[in-house]
């Protein structure tokens, strides 16, 4: 795992820079200018006609990163404004560098409530230290680089946002880019983080590897390289039947287009043998509309029951319902035996009687997240990963976490990074779901199966947003699967 992939909390980060300055006899000064050059060759490259700078500074060492941010930029012949928020710094590398700017005749202005025009804001507030609602003078200081027409440039995390949670608070500064520094942010990758952060970029400060084998991450960023590594090349004599045999359940009345998604997407996905247990009314019609699904209508449990035997694996939840009928296939389902792919519906049916469900892939969104441990949609996101590891606990399952920064099981827990907003639009969960089964019937484990499929889904995803976000439909992602499914 390379560095930009380790992900930390803000009390982890903090760590390693006391083991870089402490135990590796790295000045905390030198680490600061170091941060404020990795910041300052972001700025110069994302806005390069940039001639006014304003850098908002707070009393901390983040506050110190931009007044060196400051004397860089005037030592390119940049017109700088500094400002001031709440005090100036009081003690360490941060007094150092507020002192090292006023050396230089640097002017400094109390921040009063406006910003003066500039092409760049630099938000150097608060960084890694804040895990509230900024108040006062610091909430006005962000609420007016929100309002400027300008470029912004945050250091290390945007202020407002939780390093560790990606909640953001009211207010927080909407950055355009941001900069991380030693370890990279897990609050930048998921939940709010996204939005508030921009395009993020990293700087080790060349910080040595042995302060990060001090202890393990958080959590792990998925690389694309994932797939090539757990999706080899077939062989020749291959057939069928070593690739897997899915089977679907799902499709209630008025929702039997849940269950193509599924299907189609675990076809494109390599599947050996895909059916589909589905009302006796769609039958045909899946039949017809997919020749190569393998439609069955059913009517009850007893009907199910010779499908789940034939099965290697099991997606129930597309379309499902929460009926008599719906309930009777879940029950069935259960008593299997058989590894599960659990979504949508067959999760708030899971919500209602809870069961442990150690061979299993559970894939809720926060609403579910949050119906399965008892908590509302705000709490699940405002501790995505939290709630991850609750939702392990209780079902003992591996768990897909949707959202900005997908969140699945895993040592450590992994992100997916990939995927855009034209993917929020009903049915991408279905197709989802029919990626991860055909993995886990082509031999990935649960985890694997969970961490390559939301890889795989979220790439097509961006492959075709390319079009425009606006208007991308799930069956979009079909063809484009399967070429992903095929990475080498």
């Amino acid at each position: 795992m390379n560095r930009e992939d380790r992900l930390y909390s803000a009390a982890q980060v903090r760590e390693l820079d006391r083991l870089a300055i402490e135990g590796q006899g790295i000045a905390g000064y030198t680490l600061m200018q170091r941060a404020a050059q990795a910041c300052w060759r972001v700025l110069r490259e994302r806005w390069p006609q940039a001639r006014r700078i304003a850098v908002i500074c707070g009393r901390g060492n983040n506050g110190g990163d931009g007044y060196e941010i400051a004397r860089l930029a005037r030592a390119a012949g940049l017109d700088v404004k500094v400002y001031a928020v709440e005090a100036l710094p009081t003690q360490g590398d941060g007094l150092r560098a507020c002192q090292a700017w006023q050396a230089e005749r640097g002017d400094i202005e109390a921040f009063s409530g406006a910003l003066a025009p500039a092409d760049v804001m630099v938000d150097a507030l608060f960084g890694t230290g804040l895990a509230r609602a900024p108040e006062g003078v610091a909430a006005q200081a962000i609420q007016a680089i929100n309002a400027a027409n300008a470029g912004v440039l945050a250091v290390d995390v945007p202020s407002g946002l939780d390093a560790s949670s990606g909640r953001a608070f009211t207010p927080t500064v909407r950055a355009e880019a941001t900069v991380s520094f030693i370890g990279n942010k897990l609050g930048l990758h998921t939940g709010d983080g996204p939005d508030y952060a921009g395009t993020r970029h990293f700087d080790d400060l060349q910080v040595p590897e042995a302060v990060y084998e001090a202890f393990a991450p958080q959590a792990q960023r998925l690389p694309q390289a994932l797939l090539a590594q757990s999706l080899p090349r077939r062989r020749r004599g291959a057939h069928k039947g070593e690739h897997g045999h899915v089977l679907l359940i799902g499709g209630n009345l008025g929702m039997m287009g849940a269950a193509l998604l599924a299907g189609r997407a675990a076809l494109r996905c390599g599947a050996g043998l895909v059916s589909v247990a589905t009302r006796t009314e769609h039958a045909a019609l899946l039949s017809t509309a997919q020749p190569e699904l393998m439609s069955r209508g059913v009517r009850d449990a007893i009907e199910l029951r010779p499908l789940l035997a034939r099965a290697d694996v099991v997606a129930i939840g597309p379309g499902l319902g929460q009926d008599a009928w719906a309930r009777g296939l879940w029950s069935a389902t259960l008593e299997s035996g058989k590894p599960l792919i659990v979504d949508a519906d067959a999760l708030n049916l899971l919500a209602a009687e809870p069961v442990a469900l150690p061979d299993a892939v559970l894939t809720p969104h926060p609403g579910e997240a949050g119906r399965l441990l008892g908590l509302g949609n705000a709490q699940v996101q405002a501790d995505r990963l939290g709630a991850l590891r609750a939702l392990e606990a209780r079902y003992g399952a591996t768990v897909l976490l949707k959202g900005a920064g997908t969140l699945i099981s895993g040592r450590p827990p992994a992100v997916c990074t990939f995927g855009n907003p034209g993917m929020a639009v009903g049915g991408m969960g279905d197709v989802l779901s029919g990626v991860i089964a055909a993995l886990r019937a082509q031999g990935l484990s649960a985890e694997a199966a969970a961490q390559n499929g939301a890889v795989l889904h979220a790439l097509a995803g961006d492959r075709v947003a390319a079009g425009g976000e606006r208007g991308l439909l799930p069956s979009d992602l079909l063809v484009v699967l399967r070429s992903l499914a095929n990475p080498l």
